[in-house]
């Protein structure tokens, strides 16, 4: 009889925080920024004020309503009756790609992706048309980033920017509405180069939707963002949605992104704390002086856009270079945008030996978009 031999518990202890970690990363390191720099500011009274507590309800309140769509399979039923009717595969591939632009300003970029990457998947898969999964994924990508900045619910730092220094929602708009018009045009081209061959997909999905929970759903939607918008007070949907997603749907409540919610909190920690060092706070400060949109667009390559925005709104009051600067700023690096790493990682389980052609790819794309955005956004 062949002896088992058991994996001692310290070495399924270090899996598992290995595999919290690769599947938490950002969440981890924002943890670990503000545990460093509690240590240098000790904690007191202030840090009260560090959190931004509307942001956090709205964006749990948007998250928990989006996952009940989700879970009756909402934007799967319309994206692929979309998709059906293209016919070839540049249009399928363009379908895919506005589906996820206009799907990230209403539905934020992370969720927008989780839910119109594995569509792309299958489309493409199912066709024999898997050569161009890179490319589509990579667009698919930009959009998610870049369409979600002309709403601010469409990115989790355009939420915080819009409720921190209570811009105008037209104001808001008018100041998005350049870099998201030259990211329409540059994603269009770009697909425009596609070949158009015959594409047939088969609508056989076999899933109805309930119009009665459907059209409650919707409402809970409209309901979460008339909250962004400042028309109810952001503590009522606190109590509303909740309720209402009890009884109709516990599981979205299960499935909200609570990983997002406290990384948040950890960056505001940070960014507090960073905010009251003096010799951080003059740099900054000079920095931003001299190239606001620059200085936040760069950031972001290193730190990532939700925590460059948080960071850096404590040094300047210039809002509307740094929240041109922190959406464009989510082209670029693999760690420009959250929603970069969900693609890579979404493309890798599919295409385990061809990441490194992806990360090639990814990159000219990437930044040949930030380089564009950057020139045309500093002229105009």
């Amino acid at each position: 009889m062949q002896r088992v031999i058991e994996t001692p518990g310290y070495v399924r202890v270090l899996g598992d925080i290995k595999k919290f970690v690769s599947e938490n990363t950002v969440l981890v390191v924002a943890a670990l920024l503000a545990i460093i720099t509690s240590c240098i500011v000790t904690p007191d009274a202030k840090y009260a004020d560090y959190i931004e507590y509307k942001t956090l309800t709205c964006l749990f309140c948007t998250l928990a309503v989006i996952c009940a769509l989700k879970n009756i399979k909402f934007f799967t039923v319309i994206a692929r009756k979309i998709v059906t009717f293209t016919g070839n595969t540049r249009m399928a591939i363009l379908a895919l790609v506005y589906i996820t632009f206009i799907g990230s300003m209403l539905i934020a970029n992370d969720m927008a992706l989780i839910t119109f990457l594995p569509l792309g998947y299958f489309v493409l898969s199912s066709t024999g048309k898997q050569k161009y999964m890179a490319f589509t994924f990579i667009m698919q990508n930009i959009s998610a980033n870049l369409g979600g900045m002309l709403t601010p619910f469409g990115n989790p730092q355009n939420l915080y920017l819009y409720s921190k220094f209570n811009i105008p929602t037209g104001e808001f708009m008018g100041i998005m509405l350049l870099p998201f018009a030259v990211a329409v045009f540059l994603i269009t081209v770009c697909v425009m180069f596609v070949k158009r061959e015959p594409l047939v997909i088969e609508d056989n999905l076999g899933i109805r939707l309930e119009p009665k929970r459907t059209a409650f759903y919707i409402a809970l939607f409209i309901f979460s963002i008339v909250i962004v918008f400042n028309v109810i007070p952001y503590w009522i949907g606190l109590i509303v949605i909740p309720i209402a997603l009890f009884f109709a749907d516990k599981k979205a409540l299960k499935d909200v992104d609570y990983g997002l919610l406290l990384t948040f909190v950890c960056f505001f920690i940070f960014a507090g704390n960073m905010a009251r060092l003096d010799v951080v706070n003059n740099v900054l400060s000079w920095l931003l002086d001299k190239n606001t949109l620059v200085v936040s667009a760069l950031s972001c390559q290193f730190i990532s856009n939700v925590p460059s925005a948080i960071l850096l709104s404590q040094f300047t009051s210039n809002y509307a270079d740094l929240l041109v600067g922190v959406n464009i700023g989510g082209a670029g690096t693999l760690i420009a945008s959250l929603a970069s790493l969900i693609t890579f990682g979404e493309y890798s389980r599919y295409n385990k030996h061809q990441t490194k052609k992806y990360v090639v790819l990814f990159s000219a794309f990437n930044f040949g978009f930030l380089a564009v955005l950057l020139i045309v956004c500093s002229i105009f």
